[in-house]
């Protein structure tokens, strides 16, 4: 079932990568959903899926996605 989340959290990511704001919301839920090695996969594809989008890799920076990989929220 996990996996569905984690799949979801993409699509939901990749459905509103038009608008920053609405991107780091559903980062946000998205991180604060998934399990530890989930966010580490998670963390991979968003620094492949954003290299081409500057204006998103901006509301990556404020989530410490490395604190999040040590349990911390």
């Amino acid at each position: 079932m996990s996996r569905m989340i984690y799949d979801y959290t993409k699509s939901m990511l990749e459905s509103v990568s038009f608008d920053p704001a609405l991107f780091k919301k559903e980062l946000k839920k998205g991180i604060r959903n998934l399990l530890p090695y989930e966010v580490e996969h998670l963390s991979n594809w968003l620094s492949y899926y954003t290299v081409n989008k500057p204006e998103l890799k901006n509301c990556l920076s404020d989530f410490n996605i490395e604190d999040n990989r040590n349990g911390v929220c």
